[in-house]
């Protein structure tokens, strides 16, 4: 058979990453293949001191790649929405097989995109679009495909998980961990996607279409950052047995799929509050394996080359096969659920609370009637030191299961105290179990 011919579009990272392991293994992955695949052209708006070129065909012009008759593979690593679209929409219409990396643009427009590869019987594949070097894709679609999936739940942001390790181990502030997290490259310049939980949300949103065997729907999914957890909640979380961690959860619950990403409390037991630092995990439970526990580096050059590399190895495996139906998210695209996805004020979660109140004697009581009226029970609740600075403590509560609203109602009530300062910090709390 002859060679399978790759264009690699943007040469970047991870576009520098996937060129040099495929160059690298080239011996190992015709082995396992059973195809020889070679780097047909690159496209790129600039070469990378990372990567030799010197005996590859480089074009300037991404679009000259994806109609290139002689590249069987495209892969578009260039990130972003709208060239990339149409980069990928080229390739397809070019007849091409897609590989990317781009969550962003799979979270938001996959269906689309979906849906045109079909039409053109070509494959799409993402599995790096998701936890980097993690093949939790395949796992979802193919490893774990016999299972009716309850819930998952991941730390699938590893610039949120290094503030938060930081900020827990060293005592330090949001902002002060942030600037390192930048000056260290592990954070952007403009960090909003990675702190206020956008970038995990993405990633969180094509497990669960995969999961759940819904559409993509990115836009009804719940999103909340880390950049109001201070080193005072990490520490009484602590206390009660807690670890704060940024997670995206998605879960079916009966009425419909819960898709959400915050920060939460999770017992330091459990392994998940044991993943520090940038890594990943992801946590899938199911019937019939019960759970299964992922981990590794989210991002990096060659980790998440990785599963670049073997997504165009699974296209290379099959490509003399007849292609029939292709099925990027694991489910016929006729066979795809309309289960809703719940609204964040339909799902229910323990809560931990801070209230910073002051020390006056019946603040506790006019706290605790509201939340007694609202229906909602105490697990557990203590008062901090009074701080000298303003006279004013922390009280911290720990609440069982409640509906969202009803939590809403409750904590607009006491945020109307004349001796509580608004407003107070709520930080979901899941079990995970």
């Amino acid at each position: 058979m002859k060679p399978v011919r790759v264009g690699i579009c943007g040469l970047g990272t991870v576009g520098s990453g996937t060129f040099n392991v495929l160059n690298r293994n080239a011996e190992a992955i015709a082995a396992r293949t059973g195809r020889i695949i070679t780097i047909g052209q690159v496209g790129a708006r600039r070469d990378n001191p990372a990567c030799d070129t010197s005996t590859t065909e480089v074009s300037r012009d991404i679009f000259e790649v994806a109609r290139n008759p002689d590249i069987d593979i495209v892969v578009e690593l260039i990130g972003g929405y709208d060239t990339a679209k149409d980069l990928i929409l080229t390739a397809i219409e070019h007849g091409k097989h897609v590989v990317t990396a781009n969550k962003a643009l799979i979270a938001e427009h996959g269906n689309e995109i979906f849906q045109a590869a079909r039409e053109k019987n070509v494959t799409v594949t993402y599995e790096a679009a998701v936890a980097g070097g993690i093949p939790i894709i395949k796992c979802l679609r193919e490893g774990l495909a016999g299972n009716s999936i309850n819930w998952l739940a991941g730390i699938i942001n590893g610039t949120g998980n290094f503030i938060l390790t930081e900020m827990g181990d060293k005592n330090r502030s949001f902002g002060d961990v942030l600037k390192e997290a930048q000056e260290l490259g592990y954070a952007e310049a403009d960090p909003t996607f990675d702190v206020e939980g956008i970038d995990a949300c993405h990633k969180l949103t094509i497990m669960a279409s995969i999961a759940f065997g819904i559409p993509l729907q990115f836009n009804k999914a719940y999103t909340e950052g880390i950049s109001k957890v201070t080193p005072a909640d990490i520490r009484y979380a602590e206390e009660l047995g807690y670890r704060i961690k940024h997670l995206g959860i998605a879960r079916h619950n009966g009425a419909g799929v819960e898709l959400r990403v915050h920060p939460t409390l999770i017992p330091a037991s459990q392994p998940l509050a044991n993943i520090n630092g940038v890594l990943n995990s992801v946590v899938v439970n199911a019937d019939a394996v019960g759970e299964a526990m992922l981990v590794g580096p989210g991002a990096g050059a060659e980790p998440t080359a990785s599963s670049v590399v073997a997504d165009i190895m699974d296209i290379a495996r099959t490509m003399e096969a007849p292609q029939t139906n292709p099925k990027p998210l694991g489910f016929d695209s006729d066979r795809l659920q309309d289960t809703p996805v719940l609204p964040i004020a339909d799902t229910h979660s323990a809560c931990y609370l801070r209230i910073h109140a002051d020390d006056h004697p019946g603040v506790m009581h006019a706290i605790t009637s509201i939340l007694g009226k609202q229906g909602i029970n105490i697990e557990a609740m203590t008062q901090k030191a009074v701080r000298e600075s303003d006279g004013y403590a922390d009280i911290v509560i720990l609440t069982q299961k409640v509906q969202e609203s009803l939590m809403d109602q409750a904590l607009a009530k006491i945020e109307q105290l004349d001796d509580v300062q608004a407003p107070v910090t709520r930080i979901r709390v899941e079990a995970m179990a």
